[in-house]
């Protein structure tokens, strides 16, 4: 049996993994509450399309989870999922909606056998890492397929009632943070590729996610405003908008998934996301943002002229209220690139003297990668990494760091 190098789960990531989880199931079971309540109190038309955004958010995030075993050949497995693969149960998994469960319990697995007998034949640091990046991603994709429209569809019930339940509330100020929460984990699983992780400090964390906040949540309310006004508005809107974004996501050549078919998928999901908030998919991240930007921002100023327009008597401090909040989220995002961000020049493998010095920290966030051995006359060098750095996530910090 091959034994690898010593890796313990960091105890603080092994926490946060399972509050990851604790909040996944908490999120799936308010779903269903606010299901049985649309339900009792009549409200049919919202419960349709609620129920609707649900499955289909749900539905995308199996066929990626699907497609990454796929190409995923090559990883070692866990127990968990070699057991699932040999019983023949990944696809009824994956139809049964336990894609992200399987994902959670494989990493909890290396977790808790990192923390016990350590001889194995199993990369578990490798894996970790691995596991770990897709299941940000996955998050990521679920918060835009389901958490942003739910967003936009509390945020709607909230205006036309005039007045909000504590459940409905609830569920749309803790789905506004855990949307800029998930993209600062994504944030943060990115920055694994990178040597030199000093910049990783707390106040850069909560910089990017306050401007994150700052950015989302004016075009959810921009976008519930219109829907106030006129129902059908909101749907005709994103068809609009899709389409052309879906269009330059084509024209960006993006290169993540390893089939014709799941770019094709990819593109229409980097679509989504962009409806809602700006997604590094290619190299020349600043122009292609301020590009984003401006047609984002002249989007929400139309957006506002016709609620304005066809407004009944919802209070005008909304008028000034939206693009103040965005003003102050594009200062902040231009303040976190001037001070806390990383340049691509970082983006790469460590010369072999600083590696002594990575392995002295092996107990730093489980984020970080696996790094070449070094030898030394004394000291025996630990075994190579088994497990491979995840390539759709490195070529996404490749653009995000360009």
């Amino acid at each position: 049996m091959r034994t690898t190098r010593p890796f313990s789960y960091p105890a603080v990531d092994f926490l946060m993994t399972l509050l990851g989880l604790g909040l996944f199931v908490l999120d799936v079971v308010l779903d269903l509450v606010l299901l049985a309540s649309l339900c009792r109190i009549g409200e049919f038309y919202l419960l349709t399309v609620l129920a609707v955004l649900l499955l289909v958010s749900s539905v995308l995030v199996q066929v990626f989870s699907w497609l990454w075993y796929r190409y995923d050949t090559d990883r070692p497995r866990t127990s968990a999922e070699a057991w699932v693969e040999r019983a023949g149960l990944l696809g009824l998994c994956h139809v049964l909606q336990l894609a992200v469960f399987l994902r959670y319990a494989a990493l909890v697995e290396t977790a808790l056998r990192s923390f016990g007998d350590r001889r194995t034949d199993l990369d578990l640091e490798g894996v970790s890492v691995y596991l770990t990046h897709d299941l940000n991603m996955l998050r990521l994709f679920e918060t835009f397929f389901e958490s942003a429209p739910q967003l936009l569809l509390m945020v709607l019930i909230i205006i036309r009632q005039q007045e909000a339940g504590l459940l409905t509330v609830a569920k749309a100020v803790g789905s506004a943070a855990s949307i800029s929460w998930t993209v600062l984990m994504y944030h943060r699983s990115l920055r694994s590729f990178l040597v030199d992780k000093t910049q990783q400090s707390y106040a850069s964390s909560a910089l990017y996610f306050l401007w994150n906040l700052l950015l989302i949540a004016p075009r959810v309310a921009a976008l519930a405003l219109l829907g106030s006004a006129l129902p059908c508005l909101v749907p005709a809107h994103f068809l609009c908008l899709w389409l052309p974004l879906f269009l330059w996501a084509w024209l960006q050549r993006t290169d993540f998934m390893d089939s014709v078919g799941g770019e094709w998928l990819y593109r229409g999901a980097v679509a989504l996301v962009w409806y809602f908030s700006w997604f590094s998919v290619a190299e020349g991240e600043p122009g292609r943002s301020l590009i984003y930007h401006a047609f984002m921002a002249a989007d929400g100023a139309l957006l506002l002229a016709v609620w304005w327009t066809l407004r009944d008597d919802e209070p005008a401090v909304f008028l000034a209220a939206i693009p103040l909040s965005y003003i102050l989220g594009l200062l902040l995002k231009a303040l976190y690139y001037r001070h806390a961000h990383p340049s691509l020049a970082r983006l790469q493998a460590p010369p072999p003297d600083a590696t002594a010095r990575l392995i002295a920290h092996e107990n730093d966030e489980v984020d970080s990668l696996p790094q070449p051995p070094v030898s030394d006359r004394c000291i025996e060098a630990p075994p190579p990494p088994t497990v491979q750095p995840n390539k759709r996530m490195r070529r996404l910090a490749t653009n995000f760091y360009s």
